[in-house]
């Protein structure tokens, strides 16, 4: 077993040499991914020197309970986190997939105890064992046990990061089997990491200020520290109160997830080597769907097209939850404060149409065979933007009527013209938003996961997919401008009772610049057909 562990950490090694002297742009990506990890490594270890040895820190009266408290939480948080952001963002990757090694007969407790070392040795979690250890000079003050303690409980917390990650990436990839149930799972994983980095806002924002206290906290951590997710952490705790028995009990917690996550991901493996091809089915489908009632022109069978990759595609459908989710969170922390709760539509305008700004890659070759039927770009332009259009403004009027309703500002004419402020800047942004990505498609296309495979990562383009979805955003702020200028005006005029204005100025600016976008983007796209033809054809066979 030992040798089949050492060729797949080899493999996976020589294959990221492979990569890094192929493509300079991996190559650029591999060098900020090392900077980052090292600023996480020394940021670490100047925070925790500080932490284990400033006197004003240790003279609060309870700081050891304080200490422990976050570290716990934060810990468990972190663990939890970097399964979801696994699941979602990296998945179980394209080259060292379990299912490029069915060829080679190689034992289920051999391969996946070989791609669990792999995974232990890669630049993620090399740089969190350093980060970790390097944390223990945050207890220093607690003596050189605790400090002892802190050094092994680093291994143990990534190992315990690490294992979960693959259970979980390998019980998604088994058991969600169907269109449907994958659709829907990898819908509720985005939700569910969303609101849990929301969650120590949330905690902290719905209690009163004025008595909050560390008690609610500490049960938190006392429960957390007996999960795997923040069990590691509780270590140099128990070690500096001598609670040996509680020790060795988290060890054992530990120890007990390792094995559970072994067993589960082999059983996983095998599972899906003996159904492969088993959850295939037929769809039998009646009439030509939403062809029937899209307008009768090359930009409405686009627009049908649009339509329909939306209601299957939950890569690009999921984008339509933020603005409601953004809508929810905001209110259970608005404190009756009416103005937190209508922020949610500005920031679900700011992200509703950030797919769309790499929509080219979620067609893929589907947007190929447009290609070859010359349709031109204005008219896919038009088709696009006549979908998203639609559906944002239609969502974004349903959101306003529920925060009338939530906050009550329907009662009055002041709250009825603040609503009505916000659902006119929310469309602003949302149509600005909407040009911006027009425009970007065309031009700035990075690799998304296969449909079929959403928790996946198709290698390539490291920076460009890290970097480019940034662009839409900053240039949806900038296609904002005029608005915030009107807006500037009126508050140094003097004028702010006439906010009511923004309503015809933000909707002006939305819908100028949609216009302008679409009319852009397809001049773009007339010019570079051939070269997005190649882009997706590159992107296609990344998703192998």
């Amino acid at each position: 077993m030992m040798r089949t562990i050492g060729t797949i950490v080899a493999l996976r090694w020589a294959l990221t040499w492979a990569a890094l002297r192929k493509s300079v742009w991996q190559t650029i990506g591999y060098v900020i991914s090392l900077l980052v990890g090292v600023g996480v490594v020394v940021g670490t270890g100047a925070l925790a020197w500080f932490l284990g040895g400033s006197a004003d820190l240790l003279a609060i009266p309870g700081y050891g309970l304080v200490l422990q408290t976050v570290v716990v939480i934060v810990g468990a948080f972190l663990t939890l986190g970097v399964a979801l952001v696994q699941l979602m963002l990296i998945g179980e990757g394209a080259t060292m997939s379990p299912r490029k090694f069915e060829l080679y007969g190689i034992p289920d407790r051999e391969l996946h105890a070989g791609l669990l070392v792999s995974g232990l040795s890669g630049l993620p979690a090399i740089c969190g064992l350093l980060s970790l250890l390097l944390w223990p000079l945050a207890y220093r003050w607690m003596g050189a046990g605790a400090v002892a303690v802190a050094f092994v409980a680093a291994p143990l917390a990534i190992v315990t990061m690490v294992s979960v990650s693959k259970m979980v990436i390998s019980a998604a990839t088994t058991l969600v089997r169907s269109t449907r149930g994958r659709n829907a799972f990898y819908c509720v994983v985005l939700v569910a990491f969303v609101v849990m980095c929301q969650v120590p806002s949330v905690a902290i924002n719905t209690q009163d200020v004025e008595v909050l206290t560390i008690e609610p906290f500490a049960a938190t951590a006392s429960v957390l520290a007996w999960t795997p997710f923040g069990a590691a952490f509780r270590l140099p705790f128990d070690a500096y109160a001598g609670d040996w028995a509680m020790l060795a009990g988290r060890v054992a917690v530990l120890a007990v997830t390792w094995v559970l996550c072994f067993l589960i991901s082999v059983w996983c493996l095998r599972r899906e080597r003996l159904t492969v091809g088993s959850e295939t089915a037929t769809a039998s489908v009646k009439g030509v769907g939403a062809f029937a009632w899209a307008p009768d022109s090359i930009s409405g069978a686009v627009s049908a097209r649009v339509f329909t990759y939306l209601r299957r595609d939950p890569r690009q459908g999921l984008m339509f939850i933020f603005p409601l989710l953004f809508v929810v969170l905001f209110a259970i922390q608005s404190h009756g404060m009416s103005v937190m709760v209508w922020q949610g539509l500005l920031w679900g305008g700011l992200f509703v149409a950030l797919a769309e700004a790499n929509g080219l890659a979620y067609d893929g070759r589907g947007w190929t065979m447009q290609a070859i039927c010359g349709v031109r770009g204005m008219d896919d332009r038009i088709g696009r933007a006549r979908v998203y259009a639609t559906l944002i403004t239609l969502y974004t009027l349903v959101l306003a009527v529920a925060c009338f309703v939530i906050t009550g500002d329907w009662a009055s004419p002041g709250g009825v013209a603040t609503g009505l402020t916000y659902a006119a800047l929310s469309l602003g942004l949302s149509y600005c938003s909407l040009g911006a990505a027009e425009v970007t498609s065309c031009v700035l296309m990075y690799p998304v996961p296969s449909i079929d495979k959403p928790f996946s990562t198709p290698q390539g383009r490291a920076v460009a997919q890290m970097l480019f979805p940034f662009v839409p955003i900053l240039g949806t702020v900038v296609l904002m401008l005029p608005t915030a200028l009107v807006g500037v005006g009126l508050l140094l005029a003097g004028l702010w009772d006439l906010y009511w204005v923004l309503i015809p100025v933000a909707l002006a600016d939305g819908v100028g610049f949609l216009v302008l976008g679409s009319w852009l983007g397809g001049k773009l796209m007339d010019a570079r057909m051939p070269a997005i033809v190649r882009t997706l054809d590159s992107f296609a066979s990344l998703q192998k």
